[in-house]
């Protein structure tokens, strides 16, 4: 699960010599009669608790649902856990579970354990993640030990810790072959750790034959493994030296020091893939080619472009719409990259890098600005759309085709209970992960099919088409109080600090003046009442103010309610952050 993402807004006045791609406007080569299929949304509900999530891409590229339509989560039980110092999410037992051919199965715990959470589904449906094993590390006092794990056919496996020894492990990324990558402790002091916890974290690789093992660093003291393709071609980041990083702390990862992205194979090992000359290289996404994207500050560290890295050309600048920041977040098969930028005005878009061009995906009417999480095959694109310039709500988009940027939510089948923030994932059959806003206010795991030729016979699905002028805008009220989302990596301009990556409260008034709206017009022109008993989705704390419940994360999702404060957790170790 991929973790906290904080950014710093530094104004800039250093401009950059670049080789710029071709730029062009989503608009320009719009087919704007482009109709769109309508979208089954499918609840993975929960294990008798409130809750239930995908990993959403926050931190790198996560496979929620491969091709075949295998997904994978973690839902609450109705259990406290029973670590409430270290909750491993959101204060309740949680379970990981495996979502296929309509059916959810519990994929349970190691032996003795509570809470378990996968953070991948290769193509062949072998899933990894992590578990409580129901130990206390020795080496932190109260903490609950963690386990990578590997799931096959809903069997639990404890992938252990380093040879050399340690207590944590957490398994990042499986490819189908069965070769899994992570981060491992040892037992080294590392008040730099990007663990945390005060030991070295190190990157490792585990297979059947050799177990687990150290993948080394690019000179540092601590590294991570976070992406394995196909081909069993790895890719993290990694310390670079002892050097202190502004800017590799301002990203919110737990990156202190000077900090490199690097590239590992088993017959050349570990290569550092470079930067843009600054302090700080984050890779986000990778795909079989062996092709790495991500961010990286330029000289002086004032400034963020996007990078595509291959062994053929090394490391390329993306460019950006013309603003100072853009990020490369994911990239399908055939090298098509997206993410977002910011325009010369600071607003950030949503944005496709393909063949040299760089193409602006747009926003949706009356909002300001996008961000994109998602590629497939097909270049259907998805994220979310920033519903104001206050950037603290946003709305699920679909990008297909060249076609205007679609609401997720005016392509639903009526009736689904959910407002979706946001579009996580897309796999090559169009099916979309989310996590979902109930009514209840609570988060939900989702995943929306479409229906069209390829999915025949869903029950509930609308074979109609909508076209893209009603797709463009949603009649749901954008407005759910107390709901909640993360906002992508990084996104910041020198015009408004976002904690990045920030848990934002849904129920932002488009106009930014008023956290709290009594009404609001309705993309029908519709004026609503948000504060009635009709709507189920108002509510507000005694104070009238939005606030984090006990238990719930913080830090990304807005201030604790009174009398609790945002603490570190940690049992879900990378975004361990609860209202306690």
């Amino acid at each position: 699960m991929k973790p906290r993402k904080l950014t710093l807004v530094i104004a800039v006045t250093l401009m950059a010599t670049l080789a710029i791609p071709v730029y062009t406007a989503a608009q320009d080569n719009q087919d704007h009669q482009r109709q769109h299929h309508h979208y089954k949304l499918i609840d993975m509900g929960t294990f008798g608790g409130p809750q239930s999530y995908f990993v959403y891409p926050d931190f790198t590229s996560e496979a929620n649902v491969n091709n075949e339509g295998v997904a994978a989560g973690w839902a609450d039980t109705p259990v406290p856990d029973p670590y409430p110092n270290f909750c491993f999410w959101d204060c309740y037992i949680d379970h990981a579970f495996q979502w296929k051919n309509g059916a959810r199965t519990d994929l349970g715990v190691l032996p003795g354990g509570a809470s378990s959470q996968p953070s991948w589904v290769s193509a062949s449906g072998l899933i990894s993640g992590w578990s409580q094993n129901g130990e206390i590390d020795p080496l932190v006092t109260g903490f609950p030990e963690n386990r990578a794990v590997l799931w096959t056919d809903g069997h639990i496996r404890d992938l252990g810790v380093l040879p050399e020894g340690g207590y944590e492990s957490l398994g990042f990324a499986v490819n189908s072959s069965g070769l899994v990558v992570g981060l491992a402790t040892n037992t080294v002091p590392d008040q730099y750790s990007m663990f945390g916890f005060g030991y070295q974290a190190r990157a490792f690789v585990w297979d059947e034959q050799d177990g687990m093992h150290d993948l080394g660093t690019l000179g540092g003291t601590d590294a991570q493994a976070l992406l394995v393709n196909e081909h069993g071609q790895v890719t993290g980041y990694s310390y670079t030296s002892s050097a202190p990083s502004a800017a590799c702390a301002s990203q919110g990862l737990g990156l202190s020091l000077t900090t490199g992205t690097f590239f590992w194979n088993k017959e050349s090992g570990m290569a550092d893939i470079g930067g843009l000359g600054g302090t700080c290289t984050n890779v986000l996404g990778f795909n079989n080619r062996g092709q790495i994207v991500g961010l990286s500050f330029l000289t002086g560290d004032q400034i963020i472009h996007a990078f595509l890295w291959d062994r053929t050309t090394g490391l390329k600048d993306l460019g950006t719409l013309g603003g100072n920041y853009a990020n490369a977040y994911a990239i399908n098969d055939s090298g098509d990259v997206v993410g977002g930028s910011d325009l010369p005005n600071g607003q950030p878009d949503a944005t496709l890098w393909r063949k040299g061009r760089i193409t602006d995906l747009g926003g949706l009417p009356g909002g300001c600005g996008s961000f994109a999480f998602w590629i497939n095959t097909s270049d259907q694109v998805v994220g979310n759309a920033f519903n104001d310039c206050t950037f603290q709500t946003t709305t699920g988009f679909l990008w297909e085709h060249g076609a205007p940027m679609a609401d997720l939510n005016a392509l639903l089948v009526p009736g689904s209970g959910f407002f979706v923030p946001a579009g996580n994932t897309i796999n090559d059959r169009g099916e979309i992960s989310a996590t979902a806003v109930s009514a209840a206010q609570d988060e939900h795991a989702v995943l929306l099919i479409p229906c069209d030729d390829n999915h025949p016979g869903i029950e509930g699905c609308d074979y109609s088409l909508v076209d893209a002028s009603t797709a463009a805008q949603s009649s749901v009220p954008r407005y759910l109080p107390n709901g909640t989302q993360r906002l992508p990596q990084s996104w910041r301009s020198n015009r408004y600090h976002v904690p990045g990556m920030a848990r934002a409260t849904i129920g932002t008034p488009s106009d930014g003046t008023d956290p709290r709206p009594l009404a609001s017009t309705n993309g029908n022109g519709v004026t609503e009442d948000f504060l009635t008993a009709d709507n189920p989705m108002a509510s507000q704390s005694d104070t009238g103010e939005k606030c984090t419940r006990y238990g719930q994360p913080c830090g990304y999702r807005g201030p604790c309610c009174p009398g609790l404060s945002c603490q570190m957790s940690g049992g879900s170790t990378r975004l361990g952050y609860t209202c306690r």
